[in-house]
């Protein structure tokens, strides 16, 4: 197979392992955030209008919204650990206008309907930001859009078309001798703080009168008649309605639980970059940055200046299971590294702070679904697929609008009403992704060819991406 550019320019080992010394390997937003006192487990047993198990984006922005409808309506909400601990705080902090996952993927799976979905993604992205200056929070919001950059001669030519940027004026806006060609798109996505804005919302969600229970996993749902429990080791709450938020870890209604398999996505925090070393990359508009691999990588600014660099490996891991030792994986972060002075050889000597890892609830159809079950009483979404950051939002009022038996714009949406193909069972599952991995890697090795396992997948509408 042919090198990438990444293998062709690889540093040495002794600069990757200097930079990874020291590293904790723990989220660098978890770290930048005040600490607070927990919220209290639940105890008891508790009656409510609306229950939401899940305290992440999607749960938090429900409960916000459902108390937005309805200031009087009581809402609960139930988190297994701490409100945005888990992939709300664990992301790269891209908040895209796409509810598609981009439009290549929108425009091959609805059409006829990709002009909407693209109006209601930017419709959601400006809600996000008027709802964060109205709540006061202050999660480090900048709307400096993403800039896709070709790193292959391959992929510069796929960036012919008018309005891209030509290998000078692409590493004008970011200095790296990677960079052959790019487009930015310099709207469509904010970068933000993952860590500041699950604390917001959590506040922002208390602050209206949501009840929230923290060490609280539910351990299972039961149906009967017009109320829905749900019980904890310390309690149970009887709901009149429940929306289900709790993404790549297991749903609690069973026949869902192939629609979704966790992927660890792996990153790199850098220390704080000095004048001098970012006067070196430029990057003075702050935008986001992704390449065109089909293992890809994505990379931005954080207020402070540092660099987080993250993706290119996408481990699953058998069973699909969601364990903590996954967290650590020595041979993803020395692969990051290496692919990050590859790409900034200029910083050579700098210094990684912070290494961590999450799992990405992964869909077939690489953005979100949304079902009901108990005769309604109960919704559920997930399958965001990596970009979950600002799609929560819109997919938390999809929901708010079918328990409500709500004929809307969202609801009425081919997008909304379909369901995607779930994973076969193991050992099938395990296979194919490893199979899958395996043919993306060697496109990338061959000027991005797709074999024949690549073109029948995407014939069938079905995927894997890092």
């Amino acid at each position: 197979m042919l090198q990438t550019v990444f293998e062709r320019h690889a540093p040495q080992k002794s600069v990757i392992q200097s930079a990874l010394a020291g590293s904790i390997n723990r989220s660098f937003w978890l770290d930048d955030v005040p600490s607070r006192a927990g919220f209290a487990p639940l105890q008891g047993e508790v009656t409510t209008e609306l229950a939401i198990v899940g305290g992440g984006y999607l749960g938090l922005w429900a409960a916000i919204l459902a108390k937005e409808r309805e200031p009087q309506r009581r809402v609960l909400l139930l988190e297994a650990g701490q409100c945005g601990g888990a992939a709300s705080s664990r992301n790269g902090g891209f908040c895209e206008a796409s509810i598609t996952h981009g439009e290549e993927n929108g425009m091959s799976r609805w059409p006829e309907e990709f002009e909407q979905l693209e109006a209601l993604g930017r419709q959601n992205l400006d809600e996000i930001e008027a709802t964060l200056q109205r709540y006061g929070i202050d999660c480090d919001f900048e709307r400096s859009g993403v800039m896709v950059v070709a790193v292959e001669p391959y992929q510069a030519e796929l960036l012919q078309d008018e309005g891209c940027l030509s290998a000078d004026e692409v590493r004008a806006e970011v200095a790296s001798p990677t960079f052959l060609a790019g487009h930015w798109d310099r709207d469509g996505t904010a970068m933000l703080h993952p860590g500041k804005l699950a604390a917001g919302l959590t506040r922002v969600a208390r602050e209206l009168g949501v009840e929230i229970h923290e060490q609280s996993r539910v351990e299972r749902l039961r149906s009967s008649g017009r109320q829905v429990a749900l019980h904890t080791a310390g309690g149970r709450v009887v709901a009149q309605q429940v929306i289900l938020a709790t993404n790549a870890f297991p749903s609690l209604l069973r026949r869902y639980r192939w629609h979704t398999i966790p992927v660890y996505d792996y990153v790199l925090m850098s220390e704080p970059l000095s004048p001098a070393q970012l006067a070196a990359v430029g990057w003075r508009n702050r935008q986001g940055l992704a390449d065109m691999g089909n293992q890809f990588h994505y990379y931005r600014l954080s207020r402070d200046n540092r660099i987080l660099f993250g993706g290119y490996d996408a481990i699953y891991n058998f069973g699909g299971r969601i364990e903590e030792q996954y967290e650590e994986r020595a041979a993803s972060f020395e692969l990051l590294a290496s692919h990050f002075f590859t790409t900034f050889p200029q910083l050579e000597g700098l210094r990684f702070t912070h290494r961590w890892a999450g799992a990405i609830d992964t869909s077939t159809r690489f953005c979100a679904f949304y079902a009901q079950a108990h005769g309604g009483k109960v919704a559920y979404a997930a399958g965001f697929t990596g970009l979950g950051v600002g799609a929560t939002r819109f997919a938390a009022n999809v929901l708010l609008d079918k328990l409500a038996g709500l004929d809307t714009e969202r609801t009425r949406l081919r997008m909304v009403r379909e369901m995607p193909m779930p994973f076969p069972p193991e050992p099938l599952t395990y296979v194919a992704v490893q199979a899958t991995r395996w043919s993306l890697n060697r496109a990338d090795h061959n000027h991005g060819k797709r074999n024949l396992m690549l073109r029948t997948m995407d014939a069938l509408g079905l995927g894997f991406d890092s």
